[in-house]
């Protein structure tokens, strides 16, 4: 009889295995080198910029997933830690005496510790309870935070929010952080060592007992732990590290205004830690990277970018719940049991048509925007490097034989990657 593995990445418990404070260097050596290298392979600023806010995002996103993806606890509002620490540290730069004191990357430690600071302030009463309780509390005091952004002025500036310069700080070994590419080093520093942190506390007991509190906190209970304590601990040590990814983004772009700490940045933080994968760790990386790429690369060629998002985003939801890392880790089990040519076929088959009649769609939506909200006269577009009359029928036409047939190809195939991938994940002999 053979025996069929199966992962299930909507499961916490298939997610998150036990572990110890050991850590396996390798990953973070590779890691390290592939930050080391990336300015020699995207030289501009424009990239390097992009690169920046990328690992600013990466942190964030770990952060976050401290909460919702190894504690359970659903924020709505967790962009004010993130925004609180910016806008300390932006205050800190004004302040020339206390700022030319100390080397520009010892600044991040103390956004982390302002958000650590409100975090411990608003986790007293609202890790009490997990579930709609927290996530509500989350939401007002999202909303009250950002409220008084415009309110406050002589912290958060109004309207305006307040900017700084980066370069008044003592220089670190000569080095006055006037190019974007120190920026890039200072943050790929601090993306590694607050990731390698994070990663660590994970694997301590609080973190464990966090895992054990989303799961069953009745019966973390029963054992003797404290079910709010591990969350408080655990909100805590969330709300430093997203003060630290606010100190970065004070130093990337010099400026934080209340778009840094509203509910439309916290519900980006949420889409993109979802997109990752609630509950890998490496999947929050995943959804920052692929996030920052559509926010600015696909930005450039579409305004249609955020329905792009959003459409991403629903499909995930919908029909990979475990995100992009746990499409990823699906295919562990076929490749330890050597089976994974098995899928090269079907995959091709059904997914490059699958590929084709999506990109198909997207013209028929790109074609339909421009139609109807082009200037008086312009009928001219230009898609997939091909300039055409979107007034025209032909095109139409083209895109919804595209649509149609590449959609279709993959429907028909659909039945027999199914019934190559559950062969591939049944243990036997390759047939």
């Amino acid at each position: 009889m053979t025996d069929q593995i199966t992962t299930d990445p909507s499961k916490a418990a298939q997610r998150m295995r036990a572990g110890s404070l050991k850590l396996t260097v390798l990953p973070w050596v590779l890691a390290a080198v592939a930050l080391m290298l990336m300015p020699f392979i995207f030289t501009s600023n424009s990239a390097l910029t992009i690169m920046n806010q990328m690992w600013i995002t990466v942190i964030f996103a770990l952060a976050y997933n401290m909460l919702l993806g190894q504690g359970g606890m659903l924020s709505f509002g967790h962009a004010v830690y993130a925004g609180v620490g910016g806008f300390a540290c932006m205050h800190i730069m004004n302040n020339s005496d206390l700022f030319s004191s100390f080397p520009l990357p010892v600044l991040p430690v103390f956004g982390g510790l302002f958000g650590m600071g409100l975090a411990m302030i608003v986790g007293a009463f609202s890790t009490r309870s997990a579930g709609t309780v927290f996530a509500m509390i989350s939401l007002g005091v999202g909303e009250l935070i950002a409220a008084c952004s415009v309110i406050i002025v002589a912290f958060f500036g109004g309207e305006e929010g307040i900017s700084g310069d980066r370069t008044y700080a003592m220089p670190f070994f000569g080095n006055e952080f006037l190019q974007q590419i120190d920026v890039y080093y200072l943050t790929s520093f601090w993306v590694l060592l607050s990731a390698i942190l994070m990663y660590l506390w994970s694997r301590t007991p609080v973190g464990r007992m966090a895992n054990a509190v989303r799961d069953n906190p009745e019966r973390a209970q029963f054992l003797g732990y404290s079910a709010r304590w591990v969350r408080y601990y655990s909100f805590v040590a969330s709300g430093f590290f997203a003060g630290i990814a606010g100190g970065l983004f004070a130093i990337n772009y010099e400026i934080l205004t209340e778009e840094n700490l509203n509910t439309a940045s916290s519900g980006v933080i949420l889409l993109v830690t979802f997109l990752g994968g609630v509950g890998f760790f490496f999947g929050p990386i995943i959804g920052a990277i692929v996030f920052t790429l559509v926010q600015t690369v696909l930005s450039l060629q579409t305004e249609l970018w955020a329905f792009y998002a959003g459409s991403l985003f629903l499909a995930t939801v919908m029909f990979f719940p475990g995100g992009l890392a746990g499409l990823l880790m699906m295919h562990v089990p076929v490749f330890k049991l050597g089976k994974a040519k098995l899928l090269i076929t079907p995959y091709f088959k059904t997914l490059l048509p699958a590929a084709i009649g999506v990109l198909g769609l997207c013209a028929l939506v790109e074609m339909t925007f421009h139609y109807r909200h082009a200037a008086s006269g312009d009928h001219e577009m230009t898609l997939f490097w091909t300039t055409f009359d979107s007034h025209t029928l032909l095109p139409w036409l083209i895109a919804a034989v595209i649509t149609a047939v590449g959609l279709g190809i993959a429907k028909k195939t659909a039945p027999a990657l199914k019934e190559a991938w559950n062969e591939a994940n049944t243990a036997g002999d390759l047939t």
